[in-house]
């Protein structure tokens, strides 16, 4: 089995407490591969330091590959192309994101905090021109993994809400790729201003509706190697 994108490992802890056998972690970031090597101890898991496009990979070599909030990151034909390839036939390929906020409009903390990002850059998970997520836009996703060659692609959808009180919501915020790429002080000037909105305006306590989507497809059984 293979993880593009294992980050701080989240998936790759559960996967492996689920008994994988063989764990393929791939994360270009240093900081992040040295924390995996510090943080999980589990002969299971091998850490593959490149960025996806890079990595060598057995043709035809895993029955599994996933992503985990990571996928937005790669072009995506020429990286599912590069999944599918890597898949044995009839292998299984799963594709997840958690979007914080409604898929139809804005909740009360967004609209109230969406000023703060003006300065932040865009990350691909915001998806089309049009300001539709990435993960959400269902038709485009699906067509992606048709045109790559995969079958029974199919999407399941959870709706759901988290709440966090003010120092917990601002630790998730510093795990946030377009606020990383802030300058330092513009970064802490942007934690200060969402701490005080979370603290005024939602007296410390701020509940966010979530949507868990995942994509899950299968390679061919008559896959050519």
């Amino acid at each position: 089995m293979f993880e593009i994108g294992a980050g701080t490992g989240l998936a790759t802890r559960r996967l492996l407490a689920l008994g994988i056998s063989s764990l393929l972690a791939i994360e270009p970031d240093p900081n992040l591969s040295d924390f995996l090597r510090r943080e999980i101890s589990d002969d299971a898991l091998y850490i593959d330091q490149n960025l996806f496009e890079d990595a060598v990979l057995t043709s035809f070599g895993f029955d599994l590959g996933i992503a985990a909030t990571s996928f937005h990151w790669l072009e995506q034909s020429s990286a599912l192309a590069k999944v599918y390839k890597t898949l044995k036939p009839g292998g299984w390929w799963a594709m997840w994101w958690t979007q914080f906020g409604s898929d139809k409009e804005y909740d009360a903390f967004q609209a109230a905090t969406d000023h703060l990002f003006i300065k932040t850059p865009d990350s691909p998970s915001h998806g089309n021109k049009k300001g539709y997520p990435f993960a959400l836009d269902q038709e485009e996703r699906l067509k992606d993994l048709i045109s790559a060659g995969f079958q029974n692609a199919e999407v399941d959808i959870w709706k759901w809400t988290l709440t966090y009180d003010t120092a917990r919501l601002v630790k998730l915020y510093r795990t946030f790729s377009p606020i990383q790429a802030l300058a330092p002080e513009q970064r802490e000037q942007f934690f200060q201003q969402l701490a005080i909105i979370a603290n005024e305006k939602f007296c410390g306590y701020v509940e966010r509706p979530c949507i868990t989507i995942l994509y899950t497809a299968q390679t061919s059984n008559n896959m050519a190697t």
